[in-house]
């Protein structure tokens, strides 16, 4: 609302009236106000859950320090949303699709963790949402996501070509045309030219190859969304490890879209330009000013759980975002350990079915493996480490792994 307030002003000479033209000083903005937000509203939050006593149940898998955390108020993902959904309609351009799409995810998806929260919790329903319920609701903003970029005619790219040097054959400069596109592209790593089309996938379907296209990318949208949430949400088991992994590809995210969403950035790194993208960038400063004001009392010991509220929403959102920004393919590196987590879960599953009750893994979902010592009667293929991990050591160490791959991320898109 500020946005638009300050709008009003911005031609009368009122100093500090353009400064809400600027992505960098609303974004600023969005992250400081989240962060204090998630801080000083949190504790109020929390304190409510405490008398509402929406404590954690938890089932002793005889892990170290595990049920000291029986009674922990859960549900704190109501925390992260509200301090992400504040600052974007305070500070956020919401006639700009991009925003309103984001926000309608964050909503989307925050609606089904918290009613599996409070299925498990006020109505002592151990199981919550039954899962096709669960994988059906990811699924449908999935599809609104796909269809959107489909059909909004504010949802176009650039492309970018390249001019190369005949005396050298390298590229001298990267210029883009005056026609935006509405092309099923994406951004894929390690290639010359690293714009994809879907519609590749599907040529032997002649002229009707631009809509295969649009299909394809339907289902890979719907792949991405729902494997992304549920590996955010397996890997929400340990202290302030989901928050934290979450914050590192959202630092990164926001800085692909700033750069995909300005004409300059785009073509020093040869990326496809998508106008009006760089308005998430707010959306993703508060993103991240929420989790990092999360972590006040979420780091160990945690003082409250984000529960589904949170962890479905947060990978949820961390997809929809790269999908809008077309570097939904860029994901299986930037939020690698939330996909080995989904992993982990399906062979340790489909192994111990087929062996008739052997395992791959001491424990999953993959986090809960570094936490047992091996040989310890658990009969698993893989023992190391022998000795037990702390919880506070895992959670940095994965810390540290989820800035690798951000970084690796980047470097990808300057690797040919």
């Amino acid at each position: 609302m500020l946005y638009y307030l300050f709008s009003l002003f911005q031609d009368s000479g009122l100093p500090g009236a353009r400064l809400m033209t600027y992505i960098t000083f609303r974004s600023a903005g969005a992250f400081v106000i989240a962060l204090l937000l998630a801080v000083f509203v949190g504790k109020y939050i929390i304190g409510r859950l405490q008398k509402m006593q929406v404590g954690e149940i938890i089932r002793n898998l005889d892990l170290e320090g595990q049920m000291k955390k029986t009674g922990t108020p859960t549900m704190g993902g109501v925390i992260i949303i509200l301090s992400i959904l504040l600052p974007c309609l305070l500070l956020g351009n919401l006639s700009n699709v991009y925003m309103l799409v984001m926000l309608l995810a964050t909503v989307w998806l925050g609606t089904i963790g918290f009613l599996d929260d409070y299925l498990k919790l006020r109505k002592r329903n151990k199981d919550g949402i039954k899962g096709k319920y669960k994988i059906f609701g990811q699924l449908g903003i999935a599809v609104i996501v796909a269809l959107t970029m489909y059909l909004s005619p504010s949802m176009v790219l650039v492309e970018n070509s390249e001019i190369i040097s005949d005396d050298t054959h390298r590229v001298e400069e990267v210029v883009y045309g005056d026609e935006v596109k509405k092309s099923p592209q994406t951004t894929i790593p390690f290639v010359k030219n690293n714009n994809f089309n879907y519609s590749w996938l599907t040529g032997w379907m002649g002229k009707h190859a631009e809509t295969g296209g649009w299909i394809v990318f339907l289902l890979i949208t719907m792949f991405i969304v729902t494997a992304t949430s549920n590996g955010a949400n397996l890997n929400d088991g340990l202290d302030g490890m989901t928050a934290g992994l979450s914050a590192i590809a959202g630092v990164a995210l926001a800085a692909m879209a700033y750069l995909g969403g300005n004409v300059i950035y785009s073509a020093y790194l040869n990326i496809m330009y998508v106008p009006g993208s760089e308005e998430l960038v707010v959306y993703m400063a508060a993103f991240i000013g929420a989790l990092i004001g999360f972590l006040w009392y979420n780091a160990s010991p945690a003082q409250v759980f984000m529960g589904d509220t949170g962890s479905l929403t947060l990978g949820g959102v961390i997809a929809v975002f790269a999908i809008l920004i077309h570097k939904e393919l860029l994901l299986p590196v930037l939020v690698a350990l939330f996909y080995i987590e989904d992993l982990s879960v399906i062979v340790q599953v489909a192994y111990f079915k087929r062996t008739g009750g052997r395992r791959v893994f001491k424990m999953t979902p993959l986090h809960h493996h570094f936490q047992k010592d091996g040989n310890a009667g658990i009969d698993a293929l893989i023992q190391r480490p022998l000795r037990a991990i702390p919880e506070s050591k895992i959670v940095t160490r994965f810390w540290i792994i989820g800035i690798i791959l951000a970084a690796l991320t980047f470097v990808t898109l300057k690797i040919r």
